[in-house]
């Protein structure tokens, strides 16, 4: 009398399992790809947001100024922008990577908290009607690391006193 035994061959077990790892490695690859995008995203979008908010914040408070503090001199540059608008001090600066406006003793961090700025640099340019024209230069980088490095955007502008 021969039983039937139910259950699984050892060769049965060794395809299934090959079959197993197999797709799992695919499944790691593609999880892996959609994690790079992802970074590869976030850090592009940061640097871009970060970028253009700061060139509106300076091309708005430029044009608004009254005066031009720091910058003191036409042809001169220097790492601070120091603007009198609305009889209040509009003081641009880095601080450790972060941009900072300080108007009046209150203090703002402008770039996010994903993003450096670097390479921030006023020239202070002369004019022909006697408003002053800022030249601006910075560099805005990401924090999120990327598989290729972070991501980096340089930004200059002229803006003059209206």
């Amino acid at each position: 009398m021969n039983k039937k035994l139910k259950g699984y061959t050892l060769i049965e077990l060794l395809i299934f399992i090959g079959m197993l790892s197999i797709l799992l490695g695919i499944l790691s690859q593609v999880f892996s790809s959609i994690i790079d995008a992802r970074l590869e995203s976030e850090s592009t979008s940061s640097v871009v947001q970060d970028g253009n908010f700061l060139l509106n914040r300076f091309s708005y408070d430029i044009a608004k100024a009254t005066n031009v503090n720091r910058p003191s001199a036409v042809g001169t540059s220097d790492t601070t922008l120091d603007l009198t608008i609305d009889s209040a001090n509009y003081v641009y600066a880095l601080n450790g990577g972060s941009l900072e406006l300080t108007i009046n003793s209150s203090a703002y961090q402008l770039n996010g908290i994903n993003t450096n700025i670097s390479n921030l640099n006023f020239k202070r340019i002369g004019n022909d009607d006697g408003k002053d024209t800022i030249q601006l230069n910075y560099s805005v980088t990401s924090k999120t690391q990327r598989a290729s490095g972070p991501e980096s955007k340089s930004y200059q502008t002229t803006v003059g006193l209206r």
